[in-house]
C-alpha cells in the first residue's frame, strides 16, 4: 500500500516538473501562483493530508516577508497551498532529486549556511524583492525542530523588512494526527531522511496541517526588536492551537469564525 502511495506522490513530483516546464514560461504570475497552489493542494492530499487556515482575513498579498516556525519539508507545500510564496532555503534542497529543481524554478533562493558572507547577500536580495512588491519566506529558527515548541528566531534576515520599511507577516504550523493530538510524524530533524519522515506521516495519516496567519508587524528600525515580535506571535499561535486540539475534532476553532478547510476558501483575485 506505501509503495502505491509513494509512487503516487512521485508521479506529481513528475508532473509538477512538465507543467513548470511547459506552461510556466508563457503563463503570467496569477497563473503561475494558481497552478503552485492547486499543484500543492494535491500533494498533501497524496500525502494524506488536508489544509486548515486559521485568521485568514489577517493575510497580506504584497510586499511582506513572511515568517514561520519550520517543522519538515512538507512545509513549502502547505504554505503553497495557502498562498504560493517564493523561500528561502538552504542550499542542499537544490541538489534533491525532483524537489530541488522545482525549487529553482518557483524563484527559491538558496542560502550557504556555512558562509556567513552569503548572509549579506541574501539580505540584499530579500530587500529587492520586497521592494518590488513581492512576498518571500523565510524560517528564521534556522533549522527545523519537532514542533511542539519554537526555536529561537534568528535576527538577520530581518534586516531585509528593516531596509525595505516591509511588514513581517508571522505564520504558524502545526500538524495533528489522525488521533486528534499534535503529531510529530512530519518533522524533519537530525540525521532522519526524507524518505522516513514521508513513511512517518503516511503511517499516520489521515493528518491535518494547521496554519494560522498571524497579524501584520510594522517593520521599524531594529532586527531585533522585530525578531522578537514575530516570535511571540508565532509562540501565542503554536499555544492556541494547541490548546484548541480535540476541541472540534480535526479543525481548531480560533474564536472568531475564520477556520476553514483550505479548500472551501475563496482564493483572492
Amino acid at each position: 500500500m506505501f509503495a502505491f502511495r509513494k509512487a503516487r506522490i512521485f508521479g506529481h513530483l513528475l508532473h509538477g516538473m512538465w507543467t513548470v516546464a511547459t506552461r510556466f514560461p508563457n503563463a503570467t504570475p496569477q497563473v503561475r501562483m494558481e497552478l503552485n497552489r492547486r499543484w500543492s493542494i494535491e500533494m498533501l492530499r497524496r500525502c494524506g493530508m488536508k489544509l486548515v487556515v486559521h485568521n485568514d482575513q489577517a493575510r497580506l498579498d504584497s510586499g511582506a516577508l513572511v515568517v514561520g516556525n519550520h517543522v519538515s519539508w512538507i512545509d513549502i507545500y502547505v504554505i503553497n497551498a495557502w498562498r504560493p510564496t517564493p523561500f528561502v532555503s538552504k542550499a542542499e534542497v537544490r541538489q534533491w532529486p525532483l524537489v530541488g529543481w522545482l525549487a529553482q524554478q518557483l524563484d527559491t533562493i538558496f542560502l550557504q549556511r556555512e558562509k556567513r558572507s552569503d548572509a549579506k547577500r541574501i539580505m540584499h536580495e530579500l530587500s529587492e524583492r520586497l521592494l518590488r512588491g513581492e512576498l518571500m519566506c523565510v524560517f528564521p529558527e534556522g533549522t527545523t525542530s519537532l514542533g511542539t515548541d519554537l526555536l529561537p528566531f534568528h535576527s538577520n534576515l530581518f534586516q531585509a523588512a528593516v531596509s525595505a520599511s516591509c511588514p513581517v507577516q508571522p505564520i504558524c504550523l502545526m500538524y495533528e494526527g489522525a488521533n486528534g493530538r499534535q503529531s510529530e510524524a512530519p518533522a524533519y530533524i537530525d540525521d532522519l531522511t526524507l524518505a522516513f519522515t514521508l513513511n512517518a506521516m503516511l503511517r499516520d495519516t489521515p493528518l491535518t496541517a494547521h496554519l494560522y496567519v498571524c497579524d501584520a508587524i510594522a517593520p521599524g528600525v531594529d532586527r531585533r526588536v522585530l525578531a522578537k515580535e514575530a516570535q511571540a506571535a508565532v509562540e501565542a499561535a503554536l499555544r492556541r492551537m494547541q490548546q484548541g486540539l480535540g476541541a472540534l475534532g480535526a479543525v481548531v476553532d480560533d474564536d472568531a469564525g475564520a477556520v476553514a478547510e483550505f479548500e472551501a476558501v475563496t482564493p483572492r483575485q
